[in-house]
This record gives C-alpha cells, sequence and structure tokens, in this order.
C-alpha cells in the first residue's frame, strides 16, 4: 500500500546528473514502488534542480533499511565535524 506521503526539502548544494554537475536545490522523499529497484516499495529520494528541467535529478531508490543506515551514516558523518567547519 503506498502513503502518499512525500516530503520535500530546500536544498543547498550540487549534484551530478546525466549532464554534468547541477545546483541542486530541492530534494522529494518518498516510500513508493521503484521503477527500477528489484523491491515491492522504496524509499526514494529525488535530488532536482527544477528550473533546469527534467535531466537534472538524482534518484535513489533504497530499500528501509538502507534508507535507515545512509540517514544514520549523514547524522554521524554530520557529528565529527568540528562546529566551527559546519556552514
Amino acid at each position: 500500500m503506498c502513503t502518499y506521503t512525500t516530503e520535500r526539502v530546500d536544498l543547498s548544494g550540487s549534484a551530478k546528473g546525466p549532464n554534468g554537475w547541477f545546483t541542486a536545490t530541492t530534494a522529494s522523499v518518498y516510500y513508493d514502488h521503484p521503477v527500477h529497484a528489484p523491491a515491492g516499495h522504496t524509499l526514494n529520494i529525488d535530488v532536482l534542480a527544477p528550473k533546469l528541467g527534467p535531466s537534472a535529478r538524482v534518484a535513489l531508490e533504497l530499500s528501509a533499511d538502507s534508507a535507515r543506515a545512509l540517514a544514520s551514516a549523514i547524522v554521524a558523518a554530520l557529528g565529527a565535524v568540528p562546529s566551527d567547519l559546519l556552514e
């Protein structure tokens, strides 16, 4: 069953898509049927620059366990950085 719940996040960063690097401005996070991953449902993360069109997109389709591990790794990596280096 799909929840159709989508979280949107404003971003400040860069991503590399099929046409090279672009300024990433938005991310959409949702749990739904994947397009490519061999699973019934995945946590899907789309990193986008909507003003640049559909080619300015990077997509992830992760198992729930992989998504949780990635979230934990992000929090751990940021937690190890001295506060004066965080922007």
